[in-house]
């Protein structure tokens, strides 16, 4: 039994680990199970090749890749500049930024765990180009990446895809990442996540996935049952220092995470899924470690890690599993999909 709590040390917070929780009687709302299989293309998908946006726009008949301008964005250049009046103590400003959709493949039914490795490699290779360009914007401050899977994190439209926000502000996350990052290697010399992976690599225990440049983990101070970071093994600030072999090892290793995901319940695994990146205000972030983290929303087949007083009202985690009971799990699945083994 683990019931402990556990410092997270880019966040700043403890996380409380109270394992014995995960198989106490519940009475409240469970999940159903993913419908059946999807089809190749669906007429009315938004996403979908050839298919009319609510926009207006139509979609290109494309192959691979395809990123455009979300028709409904959070941010926009032209935010409208008619403020709300507010008192001294109050700040508001417009809206500013861009937002857009890359849609992994053509096809509706495909997941990012069951595209080729050559095909995940593509698309870090558009996350690199996404961040460069929209980084080089004066007005923006952060680019964050990020895909929402499953209904269980609220997706509606489960055709293949991520989002990006360049934003005008730098999300408060990655600002509390930096600043751990920085005041550690102030104060130490040291790179605060090569430290970590050197730490999970003396453990052994919570490590899901490793190769030559890259690294898997559900790391010790994990907030979620399923939580996983994918990291290259050498620091870069952003996924654009990634060099060719760094790619390829790092698509190696996030497909393995990605099936092993699936092949838990044998079903699409649901899942929050940012890219850490620094900040692109031209700041020094050389203590900055680019990494991907998943926050998967179930601990269980079909319930989920609800947020409540602890998490809402308190501001930190309380934990219903052991990082080392889950990792386990995961390492002892296997690393051919279970799609692929059925047929």
């Amino acid at each position: 039994m683990t019931w402990e709590e556990r410092w997270h040390p880019l966040r700043e917070e403890w996380v409380i680990v109270a394992a014995h929780r995960q198989n106490r009687p519940w009475s409240g709302e469970t999940l159903a199970l993913p419908a059946a299989d999807l089809p190749d293309y669906v007429e009315d998908c938004y996403l979908c090749p050839r298919n009319r946006r609510v926009s207006g726009q139509t979609n290109p008949d494309y192959e691979q890749i395809f990123v455009f301008d979300n028709d409904h964005p959070s941010v926009a250049p032209h935010a409208p500049e008619n403020l709300s009046a507010v008192p001294e103590i109050y700040q508001v400003r417009p809206a500013k930024g861009v937002a857009r959709v890359v849609c992994y493949s053509p096809r509706h039914h495909l997941t990012l765990t069951e595209l080729a490795p050559a095909e995940i490699e593509n698309l870090l290779r558009v996350w690199q180009a996404q961040y460069v360009e929209l980084g080089a914007r004066p007005e923006v401050e952060h680019v964050l990446i990020f895909e929402n899977k499953g209904e269980a994190v609220g997706v509606s439209n489960p055709h293949p895809h991520c989002q990006i926000y360049a934003n005008n502000f730098v999300f408060k996350t990655i600002e509390t990442e930096v600043r751990a990052s920085r005041e550690y290697h102030a104060r130490t010399g040291k790179i605060l996540f090569q430290e970590i992976i050197r730490a999970e690599q003396a453990d052994g225990r919570r490590i899901i996935a490793e190769n030559e440049t890259a690294i898997a983990f559900l790391p010790f101070f994990a907030r979620y049952a399923y939580e996983v970071f994918v990291a290259p093994k050498k620091s870069h600030p952003s996924i654009d220092g990634l060099s060719d072999e760094e790619i390829a090892g790092f698509a190696e290793v996030l497909k393995k995470v990605l099936v092993k995901f699936d092949n838990l319940w044998r079903m699409p695994f649901p899942y929050v899924m940012p890219l850490h990146q620094a900040p692109t205000d031209g700041g020094d972030y050389g203590a900055f470690h680019f990494h991907i983290e998943f926050h998967p929303p179930l601990r269980k087949p079909n319930l989920l890690k609800y947020l409540a007083g602890p998490e809402i009202g308190g501001g930190n985690f309380l934990s219903d599993t052991s990082a080392e009971e889950k990792a386990a799990e995961l390492r002892a699945l296997p690393d051919v999909h279970y799609k692929a083994e059925a047929g």
